[in-house]
């Protein structure tokens, strides 16, 4: 089989999820094209209810290797977050789904809902960040707390949506393809300086996260102490 004839076919089937991701527009996942590259994917993910990433969207970065889908994506997390199977420091993520558990027949949207998934369900045992993961063990409401206010430092801002969607969304209101995309581009500038006054406001709210955990911790050990 020529290269040629799979990267077409690699082609095919990331334009297909890509529509299917488009048609189930659901809150839970989404995913859209970095800069028109169709190897390249920008991922979101909405924090499960009832734990510490609860109202949080988290971006993730999706690199589709030329062999897929025989070998699975490469997907990270963009937006910081505190748990044991994810790199509080590169995003990186431990799942056997994206390593020896990976199938052909699975798809990035299965991906993603893997990894929501994992939000809930933790596996401290087998850790991607020791650290996250001793704490989780040890000193269990401390990782709550911290998680719960990595998400609301890191994890609140707008959720951009795919180019296309929104393109769809301003036309079904009435407007032309035209000025959809002229709103579009306004869009985009808004979310540049929305990406630029963030970058300008996270040293702050690293020093603030670095005084909170502190905090957290000192009282969590006074608490202890003066219970034994």
């Amino acid at each position: 089989m020529s290269s040629t004839t799979r990267s077409s076919k690699e082609l095919l089937r990331l334009q297909k999820e890509l529509k299917d991701i488009e048609k189930e527009n659901v809150q839970e996942i989404d995913a859209h094209v970095k800069n028109s590259n169709m190897f390249e994917w920008v991922g979101y993910i909405k924090g499960p209810e009832g734990t510490p990433y609860e109202n949080g969207h988290f971006v993730l970065d999706i690199t589709i290797p030329n062999d897929y889908p025989y070998n699975p994506p490469k997907i990270k997390f963009n937006t910081k977050i505190w748990h044991p199977n994810i790199s509080s420091q590169t995003g990186a993520i431990c799942l056997n789904v994206l390593k020896s558990e990976w199938s052909p027949a699975l798809t990035i949207r299965t991906a993603l809902l893997s990894i929501q998934a994992l939000l809930s369900d933790p596996e401290p045992d087998d850790p991607q960040d020791a650290e996250v993961a001793k704490m989780y063990k040890e000193n269990y409401s401390l990782f709550i707390k911290t998680a719960s206010m990595w998400t609301k430092t890191f994890a609140t801002g707008p959720k951009m949506e795919p180019r296309e969607v929104i393109i769809k969304k301003i036309t079904e209101m009435g407007f032309t393809e035209d000025q959809a995309k002229v709103q579009k581009k306004k869009q985009n500038k808004q979310n540049k300086n929305y990406t630029i006054l963030s970058k300008k406001k996270l040293c702050f709210e690293e020093l603030i996260l670095f005084y909170n955990f502190f905090s957290l911790f000192f009282v969590e050990r006074f608490d202890k102490g003066r219970l034994e």
